[in-house]
């Protein structure tokens, strides 16, 4: 297993973290999965002996229940991984159970320490955006959390750019604790986050934790043209997370996922996590599954290595549209851009992928 610094933090994660939104399996949940104790268990044993460090999880899965089954499981072993939870979604029908105010992150914070039976989390992060609560507010809220030894460090997650910027400029304004992270959707099948998101956390010292890095099981070979959907599926149906935009080009990039998977003999799941591996500024991919067969197989890929070429085949069938205004700076700045700048514009400047 490979570890990678998260962020200008001190701290190091694996290239791999267990995600948990598969245990517990109440509400709306139950379409992603419905983990148990003892399945969870085995899960997170897998993980640890591969050599995952960190956990994560939100207070809204499974109305808690998660994060009860991270405690339950961690109990008598808490010192082998790190756990990350977040908070913003509703968590009741009070006018007060959601958002990023003070009341609703203190309160939330406290409540996940007990279901996770833990004195203190890793990495506490506000789980989207809130527009209404001043940005000075919650992270003031998150900076006392920090002193009273409830939270460690702190991420974002699912911000846009300029909130992200927003909130690292008000931080350091006010002499507060900086995120350190931000978690965001990245994949193969959708590349949006190279506009802004990668951008800055290069530019900005930030690690980057990927959620649903084979699009929910979209880019595990499974979906293939011109055949039905694997029994049980709630991808391309009514269920629109993450969005298909473009289905043409998904299976254009799957049917590259498979050929350079059967070359090396593994999965296309294991392809499309190592390609994000080696993409700039990633820092960890979430991985979870429905089994454990599912989970060994994804662990994999913290050990393949892609060719060259056949990262190029990847970003040349995946690429997203250069949107403005990149391609103008693609075409009229291309003297003076920063490694964060070519990130994105890399490829269009100079006619290959640069890493």
């Amino acid at each position: 297993m490979e570890y990678r610094q998260l962020g200008r933090s001190g701290l190091r994660v694996s290239v791999l973290t267990m995600g948990t939104m598969t245990f517990g399996g109440q509400g709306n949940f139950s379409n992603v999965g419905n983990t148990g104790v003892e399945d969870a268990r085995r899960q997170v044993d897998l993980c640890l002996d591969a050599g995952v460090n960190l956990i994560d999880t939100a207070n809204v899965y499974s109305d808690g229940l998660s994060e009860e089954i991270v405690g339950e499981v961690m109990r008598g072993r808490r010192d082998r991984a790190l756990i990350a939870t977040k908070a913003r979604m509703p968590m009741g029908k009070g006018i007060n159970d959601a958002g990023l105010s003070r009341h609703h992150l203190i309160s939330e914070c406290e409540a996940s320490l007990r279901r996770l039976g833990t004195d203190h989390i890793d990495l506490y992060q506000v789980h989207e955006w809130d527009g209404v609560t001043p940005l000075e507010e919650t992270l003031a809220a998150l900076d006392d959390l920090v002193h009273a030894g409830k939270v460690r460090y702190i991420g974002a997650s699912n911000y846009s750019g300029w909130h992200l910027m927003k909130a690292l400029a008000t931080a350091e304004r006010h002499g507060l604790n900086r995120f350190v992270s931000q978690q965001i959707y990245y994949s193969l099948q959708a590349r949006e986050a190279e506009y802004e998101l990668i951008p800055v956390t290069l530019d900005q010292g930030l690690g980057v934790l990927v959620w649903s890095p084979l699009a929910g099981g979209l880019l595990s070979g499974k979906y293939r043209r011109g055949q039905a959907a694997p029994s049980g599926s709630r991808h391309l149906t009514d269920w629109n997370e993450p969005p298909v935009r473009d289905e043409d080009k998904l299976y254009d990039t799957i049917e590259e996922l498979v050929s350079i998977a059967q070359a090396h003999g593994v999965s296309p799941a294991q392809v499309a996590l190592a390609w994000l591996l080696g993409k700039p500024g990633v820092t960890s991919l979430v991985i979870g599954a429905r089994t454990e067969e599912q989970l060994t197989a994804n662990l994999g890929a913290a050990g393949l290595r892609l060719s060259e070429e056949d990262r190029k085949r990847l970003d040349a069938v995946s690429a997203p549209p250069l949107l403005y205004p990149y391609w103008h700076q693609a075409k009229t700045a291309s003297d003076r851009l920063s490694p964060a700048d070519l990130s994105l514009l890399g490829p269009h400047v100079y006619g290959a992928v640069r890493y």
